[in-house]
């Protein structure tokens, strides 16, 4: 397994966006065309590749010269809980920080919070409704 940096003119981009849709919004009922962001070619794109496999992902957009939000984190069913998810994130952490990065906001789903809170993002603001389900403004400095 590998993790690499991808841009959206990659082979492997169309994979990423079937995992996104698989994971993250087939589930709430969205069709295909919602998994796609109008901001997805200037973000930062992370995947795990297994055996030419996209397995997982997190997407990170900057938001001015400091900060940026994470989003899009998705992971295939089957390697959730496998410690994968933290594996990615801390990778784009320290890619951020080479970049010159010094905080990372983001939109949780409430059900996953935990998940953020264990590598140190906190909760901030009130929460709100995202996608039609719950969610939490977390954030962390680098």
């Amino acid at each position: 397994m590998e993790l690499t940096f991808i841009e959206t003119s990659h082979p492997l981009y169309p994979a990423e966006l079937e995992l996104r849709f698989q994971v993250l919004r087939a589930p709430l009922g969205f069709d295909r065309s919602s998994v796609k962001f109008p901001f997805d070619a200037e973000s930062l794109h992370l995947v795990a590749v297994d055996e030419g496999n996209v397995i997982g992902c997190v997407l990170f957009h900057p938001e001015g010269a400091h900060t940026g939000r994470l989003f899009q984190m998705a992971v295939e069913p089957s390697r959730q809980k496998t410690g994968l998810g933290a594996q990615l994130v801390r990778a784009l952490e320290k890619a951020l920080v080479a970049r010159g990065f010094q905080e990372v906001t983001l939109h949780a789903r409430a059900h996953v919070a935990g998940f953020y809170e264990r590598l140190g993002y906190e909760v901030h603001g009130e929460p709100f409704v995202e996608v039609g389900i719950p969610h939490l403004h977390m954030r962390r400095r680098l």
